[in-house]
């Protein structure tokens, strides 16, 4: 908008505001370079920008491993009534008992969906309930006299593991996946000797599959005296079906804002709730909600705590967010969301398979991952995920996991309808034939975007951050 406008137009005719109540060495006199505008040519600037955008609410985006599904308005509403958003955070508890009730219900539903016993809503993003976990982790190894030395992770694991495992002071150590895909109770036992403090273990992993041996799996490790911590990211793929604590996890976290309403992504304000075991329970982040005589209050006396990790208790326009998606949907409604999402997975999985190269063959859950091994022409996933917009979908995630060499990750999530997918999925097939016929149309897409591929790699040595006149002139 700087480029547009002329000197003297105004979208807006004030009056003279008089003197102020402010020393006149504080005022500007001028802005230079300021846009000066009529009202329209903002309003048409903005909403064009706005049509730029690609965004759940206006097209399919199958980011894997993000779940970008379309989320019900009716929770953004939800989030905005006047007394969710006109209670400061440290009001007296007397008077936000409703708030408090609310976070209480939702730490009950999280109770039973993981299996676990203890809830903490107050990390506000899925990677700092796992570092919060594995802070659990070590203080539980601690006061049993060793924290000990190193953590196990799988290949197939999400890449923030051993970011956190290094922060609380451990080496990671990787556990190999089978050509299958999968974690075996063989490849984590010769791994499992006394300064092991715990496996970090993604399930369904990032290939989308399930994890079968990992009943085995934890059984073995608490063999060892370790613990094991889950990646909650895609309970998408369990609610209702499977939990976390019956499978033997001790630590798990959740997404709020990929399951349970917000779109991930965007770097948004999350919630990544924290559920642990009962022996686990006292080190949760402090303070902790308590209800004594039907009156919720918090409890700052947990010397045990691993302390707070965030302020204000979390995230609770998020935590808002996550209750009304519950109470939609209902203990049924969210067992079907988990059986849509994973049947919507394995049906582009069988519409796209003769096509697309599955490292992993085998029913999948929430999400598919291909590669473009059988794209002729030359043709590799970028390729195809620029072609993609020229059909109007945005690009599944691309080269990860990284497991896999030109991975395609697809998640459809529960959201889409029969034809959204079917659509999607013969975008995709049109994309092979041109790469085996007219693999120039792949390789040199987009064409109907407002701009042409891009130079990625310069762009990201050489960003420009900041407009100015100069460099457009």
């Amino acid at each position: 908008m700087f480029e547009k406008g002329s000197p003297g137009r105004c979208g807006l005719d004030l009056p003279e505001p008089g003197p102020l109540p402010l020393d006149p060495k504080l005022l500007r006199a001028d802005l230079e370079g300021f846009p000066e505008m009529s009202e329209p040519e903002v309003l048409r600037h903005y909403l064009r920008l706005s049509q730029l955008n690609y965004s759940a609410a206006a097209d399919f985006y199958p980011l894997g491993s993000c779940t970008m599904k379309y989320n019900p308005v009716v929770n953004d509403k939800v989030a905005g009534l006047e007394g969710f958003v006109a209670s400061h955070p440290y009001a007296p508890v007397e008077l936000v008992q409703g708030n408090l009730r609310l976070m209480r219900e939702l730490e009950e539903w999280l109770v039973e969906i993981s299996g676990l016993s203890s809830v903490s809503l107050q990390p506000a993003a899925g990677a700092q309930g796992e570092l919060a976990g594995i802070k659990i982790m070590r203080a539980w190894h601690e006061e049993q006299g060793k924290p000990r030395s190193k953590v196990l992770i799988p290949a197939s694991a999400h890449g923030t593991n051993p970011a956190s495992a290094a922060l609380c002071g451990y080496d990671s150590v990787v556990v190999p996946v089978g050509d299958d895909g999968l974690v075996s109770v063989d490849a984590v036992r010769e791994l499992l000797d006394d300064e092991v403090a715990g496996l970090m273990i993604t399930n369904p992993n990032t290939l989308g599959l399930f994890e079968p041996a990992m009943g085995e799996i934890t059984a073995a490790v608490h063999e060892f005296g370790g613990l094991v911590y889950m990646d909650g990211a895609n309970m998408n793929a369990l609610m209702g079906v499977a939990r976390p604590g019956d499978m033997g996890a001790d630590i798990l976290h959740v997404n709020l804002h990929k399951t349970f309403s917000t779109p991930h992504g965007g770097g948004g304000p999350g919630a990544g709730p924290l559920a642990v075991t009962e022996q686990l329970e006292k080190y949760l982040p402090s303070p902790r909600m308590v209800e004594k005589d039907g009156k919720l209050d918090w409890d700052y006396d947990r010397p045990d705590s691993i302390g707070p990790v965030r302020s204000f208790y979390g995230n609770f326009g998020i935590l808002v967010r996550a209750w009304a998606y519950m109470k939609a949907c209902g203990g049924d409604g969210l067992t079907e969301v988990t059986r849509m999402a994973v049947l919507a997975a394995n049906y582009l999985k069988a519409r796209l398979e003769q096509e697309y190269h599955l490292p992993c063959d085998g029913p999948c859950m929430h999400e598919v991952v291909f590669t473009d091994k059988k794209l002729e022409g030359g043709v590799k996933t970028l390729d195809l995920a620029k072609r993609l917009l020229d059909y109007g979908f945005h690009a599944p995630t691309i080269y990860f996991p990284l497991v896999v060499e030109g991975a395609i990750m697809i998640e459809p999530t529960e959201s889409e309808p029969l034809e959204t997918l079917d659509e999607f999925a013969d975008a995709m097939l049109a994309i092979a034939r041109e790469a085996r016929e007219d693999p120039g149309k792949v390789k040199n897409a987009p064409f109907n975007t407002p701009v042409a591929r891009l130079d990625e790699t310069r762009a990201a040595r050489h960003p420009r951050l900041v407009w100015t006149a100069e460099e457009s002139a």
